[in-house]
C-alpha cells in the first residue's frame, strides 16, 4: 500500500474516479462503473488521507466547472474557455498534494497529461451527449403533418392509412373509402386525423 502514498498515483486514483462516477450518472444500472469509482475513491482517500489535501487547490478545482460548462453552452468563446479550464484544472491538480514546505508533489507533466486526457475525454462524451439530447428526432411525427398517403381501409371514426412508408391509425370527419389519397391535417397522439384529397 506504499505506492499510494505517492502524490502522483493519489491524484491519478482520484480523477480516475470522479471520471468512473460521471460516467455512472450517465449510464446507471450496469454497477461496474459505480464499483470502479468507489474503488478509486477508497484508494485515492487513503492517499489524501496520508498526503493531506491542499484546500484552496481543490476550489480552484471545483472552480474550473464553470467555465467548462460555460464551453458546452457557448460556442462562441469555446476555446477561450476551454484554455481557462484546462489552466485551472492543471494549476489546482499540480498543488492538490503539497509537502510541509508547500512545495507541490504533484509532477506538473502528470497532471498536465492527466488533466488533458481525462478532460478531453469528458469533453466530448458530455458535448456528444448534448447534441443527441438537442438533435431532432428521426421519426418526429410533427413532420407528417401535410403528408399525402394512402387509406388501407374505409376511414371515419377509425381506420388506417399509409403514410411516410408506416401504417398509422386515422380519423376523418367525412366517411374516407379505402383506396383514396389522404392528407394528415392533424395529429391526436398517435392517431392521424386525415381528410380526402380531390
Amino acid at each position: 500500500m506504499e505506492f499510494l502514498l505517492n502524490a502522483n498515483v493519489a491524484y491519478t486514483l482520484l480523477v480516475t474516479g470522479i471520471l468512473l462516477g460521471l460516467l455512472a450518472l450517465v449510464t446507471p444500472g450496469t454497477g461496474i462503473l459505480e464499483i470502479g469509482a468507489l474503488f478509486a475513491f477508497v484508494l485515492a482517500g487513503y492517499g489524501a488521507y496520508n498526503l493531506g489535501i491542499n484546500s484552496w487547490a481543490l476550489v480552484v478545482l471545483v472552480l474550473s466547472l464553470v467555465p467548462f460548462l460555460y464551453a458546452l453552452r457557448t460556442p462562441r468563446w469555446r476555446m477561450a474557455l476551454l484554455g481557462l479550464t484546462i489552466l485551472l484544472v492543471i494549476g489546482g491538480s499540480v498543488f492538490l498534494f503539497i509537502d510541509e514546505n508547500g512545495w507541490p508533489t504533484v509532477n506538473p507533466v502528470v497532471a498536465t497529461f492527466v488533466s488533458l486526457l481525462y478532460g478531453g475525454f469528458l469533453y466530448f462524451s458530455i458535448d456528444r451527449t448534448i447534441a443527441a439530447m438537442s438533435a431532432r428526432p428521426n421519426h418526429d411525427l410533427e413532420a407528417l403533418i401535410g403528408q399525402i398517403g394512402e387509406a388501407k381501409s374505409k376511414i371515419h371514426e377509425s381506420g388506417s392509412v399509409q403514410v411516410a412508408g408506416e401504417l398509422w391509425s386515422a380519423r376523418s370527419e367525412h366517411t374516407i373509402s379505402a383506396g383514396n389519397s389522404v392528407k394528415v391535417i392533424k395529429r391526436d397522439g398517435f392517431v392521424l386525423l386525415v381528410e380526402k384529397v380531390s
